[in-house]
C-alpha cells in the first residue's frame, strides 16, 4: 500500500486538490429537470460559484465565513431542507420580506411583479404529448426575468402571505407550474446556499438526439 501511494503520489494529490476545488471554490451542475424552462434547460450544465455566499469546510455545510450577499435574481444551487438533494431555482424573496402569490402573480411586501405576455410554445412530457406553454417577461424591483406557466396543469398558483425568516430565502422554478420549489420544500436557509450559477459551460440536447446545442455554450445564466 505504501509502495502504492509513493508511486502515485502525484496522482493523488491532483485528486484530493481537485476535490477541494469542487467542494470548496466552483462546481458545475447539469440541469435534470425542465422546473427552469425557459431559460435553463435538461441538458445545461452550468458552472457554480461557491464562493459567491459563504466559505465552508469541504464536503459539509459549515460556513466559516460569509463572503457575500444572495440578491432578489440569482440563479441558485441549494441542498433541499427536506432530504438534501441538489436543486437549483431563482432567489425571488429575502429575508424579512412578506410573499404572497395570487393566480400566478407574485406579490412582495405589498407590491405586485410587473408582468408583460413574451409568446408561447410547446413543452415536452415524459410519456406524454407536448403541452402549450405561456411564456411571460416577470419584473420585480428592477430585476426582469422570463417564466412560463402551464394552464392545463394542476399546480400551486396561491400561496400566502408568508414571511420569510432571518438568514432564510424563497426560491421558485422560472417553470412556474412544473418546480419543487420553495412552495414544497419550504424556505431555505443560507447555510444550506451551494453557490451562484454564472454560466452555461456546455449544452447537449439529451431528450432528442444528444447533439451538442452550441448557441448555449458560455452563455451568462438569464
Amino acid at each position: 500500500m505504501k509502495k502504492l501511494v509513493r508511486e502515485n503520489k502525484g496522482w493523488l494529490l491532483f485528486l484530493l486538490l481537485f476535490g477541494v476545488f469542487r467542494t470548496a471554490i466552483a462546481d458545475w451542475n447539469p440541469i435534470p429537470s425542465g422546473s427552469m424552462r425557459p431559460n435553463l434547460l435538461e441538458g445545461d450544465v452550468v458552472f457554480v460559484n461557491r464562493l459567491a455566499y459563504n466559505v465552508k469546510i469541504p464536503l459539509t455545510d459549515v460556513v466559516l465565513a460569509r463572503v457575500g450577499e444572495p440578491q432578489r435574481g440569482d440563479v441558485v444551487t441549494f441542498s433541499s431542507p427536506t432530504d438534501g438533494t441538489r436543486l437549483i431555482k431563482r432567489l425571488v424573496a429575502l429575508p424579512g420580506d412578506i410573499v404572497e402569490m395570487r393566480d400566478e402573480q407574485l406579490i412582495i411586501n405589498g407590491r405586485s411583479a410587473s408582468y408583460a405576455a413574451a409568446g408561447t410554445a410547446m413543452e415536452p412530457l415524459a410519456d406524454a404529448a407536448p403541452i402549450a406553454v405561456r411564456r411571460i417577461d416577470e419584473t420585480f424591483d428592477g430585476h426582469r426575468r422570463r417564466i412560463q406557466v402551464i394552464p392545463e396543469l394542476m399546480a400551486l398558483r396561491n400561496f400566502g402571505p408568508v414571511a420569510v425568516p432571518r438568514d432564510q430565502f424563497m426560491m421558485l422554478g422560472d417553470n412556474r407550474d412544473r418546480s419543487a420549489d420553495s412552495r414544497m420544500v419550504g424556505m431555505v436557509p443560507r447555510h444550506l446556499l451551494i453557490g451562484r450559477a454564472e454560466r452555461i459551460l456546455a449544452s447537449a440536447d439529451i431528450d432528442g438526439n444528444w447533439m451538442p446545442r452550441m448557441e448555449r455554450f458560455g452563455m451568462k445564466t438569464p
